[in-house]
């Protein structure tokens, strides 16, 4: 008897902390009570700060004041949106005031599960009133694993009004290694496992993509976690640029005067050149890219090659296909996605009618019939140091199926492989509208 007594208390216990986080959630989001402390970023060969990155917090003293608690409080009430939206103001709007604005840049970050669209409606108001100051959005791998297309778009319009663009948590998942040409970020941010933990392939693996990377488009590269002399010697060996941790300065109030490094937030023009609505063929015709022509056999041949290359690749691969129509899903294709699924970063696959979820554990996306799309067959590989795209477009031959003639372009070019890759990664439905 008394364990059930013991339980029933409990189970009130908890009733009432849960009514009591409803409330105070309730009057943070209505009186806007969020409270932006900054922790410094630094330039490492010179020691001077750079940058802040803006960390929210409940009002002190309250049940909400941590962030955990704060925001798992408006994920189990379904106001994560909401709560995101007030952080990322009272982060720019406190830094905007401030006397280091325009001296150094500001990193503001987002819910994995909130919306990306959110970051443009609040940086695009302040721009309009010329309050926005040199500012980075911080993007993860699981926003846009999640919301590919809602995330690219973010990135491409926040690029577009100035602000910067960072990868966060890189190296904690693989996916995040095998993300980064999506995204192209201006900045790549080594979570603190990386810096703090032991040396591992994994860490190597990381160093070597990043490295690639940075090397590769002038990205900077910023070390989390740094908290003794140690980390600080481990993040330069990893290539770091930058660093952030305990070692230079704990969340807390802007300083009234700061002698400040380079901001941290030269946004690297060019990067966005495609048009949104480019196709994968039309992105490799309009690049010059010599055109052949061959029968369904020899597509299929291809398709297949860069699937054994994928297989090949592992966990830090994308790999990407365009079906032209769901009738062209056959059974053996859905098995071998699958299990690239199953091995891969990310695997998708798009085609008019396709599903969100075409084979377990596959990505999918539809457009419609008569959409261009619907023309182009498409297999795209990318890696941090592999990618081939093969892009072909039906000529609309009718008889055989298999002597069917596509014209078709093979190509390497990691740039425009990734920007094919693009292509077809904005069509793949969000996590959240799945089956």
């Amino acid at each position: 008897m008394n364990g059930w007594v013991e339980a029933a208390d409990e189970w009130f216990v908890l009733m009432d902390a849960a009514v009591g986080s409803d409330r105070e959630l309730n009057r943070v989001l209505e009186e806007r009570a969020i409270v932006s402390q900054y922790q410094p970023i630094v330039e490492l060969a010179s020691g001077r700060v750079a940058a802040y990155e803006a960390l929210a917090r409940g009002p002190q003293g309250s049940i909400l004041e941590f962030p955990d608690r704060l925001f798992g409080a408006a994920r189990e009430q379904g106001r994560l949106q909401e709560l995101d939206s007030v952080c990322r103001a009272a982060a720019l709007g406190g830094f905007a005031g401030s006397a280091v604005a325009g001296r150094a840049a500001l990193f503001v970050n987002t819910e994995p599960d909130a919306s990306a669209e959110g970051m443009v409606e609040t940086y695009a108001a302040l721009a309009a009133v010329g309050r926005a100051q040199s500012t980075v959005f911080e993007f993860t791998e699981r926003a846009l694993a999640d919301r590919p297309a809602e995330v690219l778009a973010a990135a491409r319009e926040l690029r577009r009004l100035g602000a910067g663009i960072a990868f966060d948590d890189v190296g904690v998942d693989p996916r995040s290694l095998a993300l980064l040409p999506f995204v192209q970020p201006d900045i790549v941010k080594l979570d603190m496992s990386i810096v703090q933990g032991a040396r591992t392939t994994h860490a190597a693996r990381v160093m070597h993509a990043v490295g690639a990377y940075a090397e590769r488009t002038g990205a900077s590269v910023v070390a989390e976690g740094i908290e003794t002399p140690e980390h600080l010697e481990v993040a330069r060996s990893l290539g770091a640029t930058h660093g952030q941790g305990w070692l230079f300065g704990r969340p807390g109030a802007l300083p009234t005067h700061l002698d400040a490094a380079a901001p941290l937030a030269s946004v690297r023009r060019g990067l966005e050149t495609e048009l949104p609505d480019a196709t994968a063929f039309g992105l490799a015709a309009a690049a010059g890219r010599p055109v052949q022509r061959g029968d369904k056999g020899l597509i299929l041949s291809l398709s297949r090659q860069l699937e054994l290359q994928a297989a090949s690749l592992g966990p830090e691969c994308v790999i990407l296909g365009n079906l032209q129509h769901e009738r062209h899903l056959t059974s053996g294709t859905a098995a071998r996605y699958s299990r690239l699924a199953s091995e891969a970063a990310f695997a998708g696959l798009i085609g008019a009618g396709v599903g969100s979820e075409p084979a377990p554990g596959v990505r999918g996306g539809s457009y419609p019939v008569d959409s261009v799309l619907a023309k182009e067959w498409s297999v795209v590989v990318i890696s941090p140091h592999f990618a081939a795209a093969m892009v072909a477009i039906d000529l609309g031959d009718t008889g055989t199926d298999m002597l069917r003639r596509f014209d078709f372009c093979l190509t390497y070019d990691r740039s425009l492989v990734a920007a094919a890759a693009r292509s077809l990664m904005v069509q793949i439905i969000p996590s959240s509208d799945r089956d």
